[in-house]
């Protein structure tokens, strides 16, 4: 279904059926977290491995899709076979479903150890699915994090932390759940990052800007 920043709607229509079909209890307030990646150290995966306990204290649930190293894909279906109302786990390469699956989720996880720029918090921006990430290369270049000072200024747009660690990622799922049941507070952080302008035309007219000013 159909959605955009003024009605938003459509967005829980497609989280709902989403939880549906990966057999999970349909739970509006249950934030979903989503991870569309490559599944290696590089992208922070054991990081996500370790803070899965905290994810599963707060009431939420996780979609992965991807594939990569053959330890993470393993411990990842380990954690669906363990947890399967909470955690489902598709290995290999979906384009459609990975489209739903940012359509639905809530969050989108991507804490890369280092990321030279990243397109896919750009994508969960423009779908009003809020990126939590590690505060590294283009993914600091884009996420601004949620903190009281850029709330209040309409800045925030997305979580962010500092340390590969999963007990920094950990704090910042807590902090993400508690947000979101701020039903208010977060349709305005996704309001803002649907807002966002990556586009050519906004970098050309920067450059623009900057070679005139030289």
């Amino acid at each position: 279904m159909n959605y955009r920043p003024e009605r938003l709607r459509g967005k829980l229509v497609c989280k709902l059926r989403l939880q549906k079909d990966l057999n999970f209890v349909p739970r509006a307030k249950a934030p979903l977290f989503a991870i569309i990646s490559r599944l290696t150290s590089q992208k922070g995966m054991d990081l996500v491995l370790g803070a899965l306990p905290t994810l599963l204290a707060e009431g939420a649930q996780l979609v992965v899709i991807g594939s990569g190293e053959a330890d993470i894909e393993a411990a990842f279906r380990a954690a669906a076979t363990a947890h399967p109302a909470a955690v489902s786990v598709h290995l290999g390469y979906d384009e459609p479903l990975s489209h739903r699956i940012m359509a639905a989720a809530d969050i989108l996880l991507v804490p890369s150890r280092f990321e030279p720029c990243g397109l896919t918090q750009l994508y969960a921006l423009r779908y009003g699915t809020v990126p939590l990430v590690r505060r590294v290369g283009g993914l600091a270049d884009t996420v601004i994090d949620a903190t009281v000072e850029n709330l209040k200024a309409g800045t925030a747009n997305g979580f962010s932390f500092d340390d590969a660690s999963s007990r920094q990622l950990a704090a910042r799922i807590s902090k993400a759940c508690v947000l979101y049941r701020d039903a208010a507070t977060w349709h305005r952080l996704q309001q803002h990052g649907m807002a966002q302008d990556f586009s050519w035309d906004d970098s050309a007219r920067r450059y623009e800007a900057l070679y005139r000013s030289i």
